[in-house]
């Protein structure tokens, strides 16, 4: 029987960041992982300074590490087929990594005991303890396996213990009632000669009907390429549109031959997701906390795995439902739920964003500052 202070659900940027705040503390953490690390992780991962704030971690000192690193300072944004606006800032905004090195990187750092390559499978609720897949006990469950974590999206019955849902099935109604952002992307080293996009200036294209964008991101000698929308239609056929886009403009000229990878994520304010019950809470995809106007997730992932770990330290041992009610409260003022336009105003918003995408001021200081490096927060 394996015992910890507390289990931590997927070993991603929020998982890691739990456990390594709560290690310094003292607490002996388990991270389960179904995946093995270094993951097969494929984002446009953009890391702006805040992230490092957060993760107390100087960009040089990754620098130096030899991983993946390109300094972004601009973006290059337009409506899809129309001319591009570059913005661009006398200092780094932000810097792009590959995933599969980072979320390493973060959880060997968490300095945690691992249990990679190992699903949660079961979590019985007896006494006053967790016990997970038969063998672990632990007092307090953090749930951080993303958007389709076990933990997250069986939490509407904790207390009476679960049995995680069987491939193409649906959660419980809470999560079934939320409608996730759709996207696929692509990862891959470039050939010479293979991609026209500057290191410095990832490229932002968003759909005619802004219901969402693409993006090409370079990072050293791979390129990283992707698309996701809100409207939950067939994402395919903007994909393929999307794909000849990149490849007559050059700046993907082997679009059509990368394998993509589809995902989801839930945007904050999109929907209902529980964040705490007795002796568990979630954090990052998990709980819903992506930006809603960039679908940005790793700094609200960092964000709230170190706002996890202080209300577990804060509690003084308490990990009572009670105890961890300031974590949603909290979480609640930082990502506010969205209010949704209704359809006139709607279409008007929309009507003037195609124009204001070709504003530079309105780009730079809304669109880029505002929604993607969110400066104000």
């Amino acid at each position: 029987m394996l015992r910890c202070d507390a289990l931590i659900v997927g070993g991603g940027p929020a998982g890691s960041t739990c456990a390594r705040v709560l290690t310094r503390a003292g607490w002996d953490v388990l991270v389960l992982d179904r995946a093995r690390f270094p993951r097969d992780k494929v984002c446009a991962g953009w890391v702006t300074p805040g992230v490092f704030r957060l993760l107390e971690l100087d960009p040089e000192e990754y620098r130096a590490t030899g991983l993946t690193m390109q300094t972004i300072t601009g973006f290059r944004t337009s409506l899809m087929g129309d001319r591009p606006v570059d913005t661009r800032y006398a200092r780094p905004i932000s810097y792009a990594i590959r995933r599969c090195e980072f979320d390493d990187f973060l959880l060997r750092r968490s300095d945690a005991r691992v249990l990679a390559g190992t699903p949660l499978t079961s979590l019985e609720r007896r006494g006053e303890v967790w016990v997970a897949n038969g063998d672990i006990t632990t007092r307090v469950v953090i749930g951080a396996g993303g958007h389709f974590c076990p933990v997250a999206r069986q939490l509407a019955i904790v207390g009476r213990g679960f049995t995680p849902p069987q491939a193409g099935r649906k959660g419980p109604p809470d999560v079934r009632e939320v409608r996730p952002v759709v996207a696929k992307e692509a990862e891959f080293p470039l050939e010479p000669g293979g991609s026209d996009v500057l290191g410095e200036l990832p490229e932002l294209f968003f759909c005619r009907d802004l219901e969402g964008y693409g993006w090409c991101v370079r990072k050293g000698d791979f390129l990283n390429i992707g698309l996701g929308r809100r409207d939950h239609g067939d994402l395919n056929p903007h994909i393929d549109d999307f794909m000849r886009f990149l490849e007559a403009r050059g700046l993907a000229r082997r679009a059509s031959r990368v394998r993509w990878h589809g995902h989801a994520y839930l945007a904050s304010g999109t929907g209902p997701r529980p964040l705490v019950d007795e002796g568990v809470l979630v954090a990052g995809d998990a709980a819903g906390l992506a930006y809603p106007e960039s679908g940005e997730g790793i700094k609200p992932a960092v964000e709230s795995g170190r706002l996890a770990a202080d209300t577990l330290v804060a509690a003084g041992g308490r990990v009572d439902r009670e105890a961890l009610l300031p974590y949603a409260a909290e979480l609640g003022r930082r990502h506010p739920a969205a209010r949704g336009a209704p359809p006139p105003i709607a279409r008007v918003i929309k009507a003037l964003g195609r124009r204001l995408l070709r504003s530079p001021a309105f780009t730079r200081h809304v669109l880029i500052d505002r929604w993607f490096l969110r400066e104000s927060s």
